[in-house]
């Protein structure tokens, strides 16, 4: 046997081994990992236990949180970052440079965005909303309160712009929307001439309607009239009104964790969490003569209805 022929025999073996080990390499480790960045001006607790969270949920990429203060401009943060930002305080920094990395903004409002950013919404920036949505509300009306038709709506100008769709949702269902300008809300001469036309008020994430300082007011008068109310959202039932929907962490989470094994360039602009739970008052059911609500039947068939086109 020749020199070449004794090597080649000796190194064959050899590297057919590196080879199989780098395969085994390749298939035992993530094809990329990801850096995101979640950033708010709050640094505190729950912010912190959402950063934990969310890199158990996804150990293969590099999670971290820095504070909105300790962050460059956002057009001289790399451009791989994906960036989640968990304020309004994050997203008025991100606006200030439309060369920023790509950004899902969470904690948002239908009309907190209309306050910042009109009918616009810049590239590279998804929001995620955390009002319910009309339609799912709609829905739990007719779920719970199966002989409600007229929907009471007390809208300010800054909330105005939602009655178009909702009344999109409303009429197929064979609901009409009856709605209220509240313009002071000291004035209770709107709310009771609402209270006299509907039999259910639906309440928008419009925080000048619904705040501590009327809810007195509102939950009174609705327990006077034995209207419920349902929404605008978990806070406000847990202060006396009826139901609502809502997504709380775990579910930010799964739609974090789904969106995140996406390009960014297929992010929607914005979204709606799929993931929902239901929140109901039995104090205030009961002292409205209705049937406790069952928050998880209710909202598995909320679910079952939305997977259905």
């Amino acid at each position: 046997m020749g020199a070449q022929s004794r090597m080649t025999h000796v190194y064959r073996p050899r590297l057919w081994r590196r080879a199989l080990l780098l395969l085994c390499l390749l298939f035992s480790v993530p094809a990329w990992t990801a850096d995101i960045l979640l950033t708010a001006a709050d640094d505190g607790a729950g912010v912190q236990a959402f950063t934990e969270a969310l890199a158990k949920a996804r150990p293969e990429d590099h999670v971290t949180f820095t504070p909105l203060k300790d962050l460059p401009a956002p057009g001289r943060l790399p451009a791989s970052t994906r960036l989640v930002l968990l304020d309004l305080a994050g997203l008025d920094w991100r606006l200030q440079d439309a060369q920023g990395p790509p950004t899902l903004v969470l904690r948002i409002s239908r009309l907190q965005a209309r306050q910042r950013l009109g009918n616009h919404l810049p590239a590279r920036i998804s929001l995620l909303w955390s009002d319910p949505p009309l339609a799912r509300q709609l829905q739990l009306i007719a779920n719970i309160l199966p002989q409600a038709r007229r929907i009471g709506v007390l809208y300010a100008a800054d909330s105005e712009f939602l009655l178009p769709e909702l009344r999109e949702y409303a009429t197929p269902m064979g609901l009409e929307v009856v709605p209220q300008l509240w313009e002071n809300t000291n004035d209770s001469r709107p709310l009771q001439n609402l209270f006299k036309s509907s039999d259910v008020l639906l309440g928008l994430d419009d925080p000048q309607l619904y705040n501590p300082k009327t809810a007195k007011n509102l939950l009174l008068s609705s327990y006077a009239r034995q209207l419920p109310l349902v929404g605008p959202n978990a806070g406000f039932v847990r202060a006396g009104s009826l139901a609502s929907t809502y997504s709380d962490q775990s579910d930010w989470l799964a739609v974090l964790d789904r969106l995140l094994d996406q390009p960014p360039a297929t992010w929607p602009r914005t979204l709606y969490p799929e993931h929902f739970k239901v929140a109901g008052n039995p104090q205030v059911a009961r002292s409205l003569g209705l049937e406790e609500v069952d928050e998880t039947n209710v909202a598995a068939r909320l679910a079952e209805g939305e997977k259905r086109p």
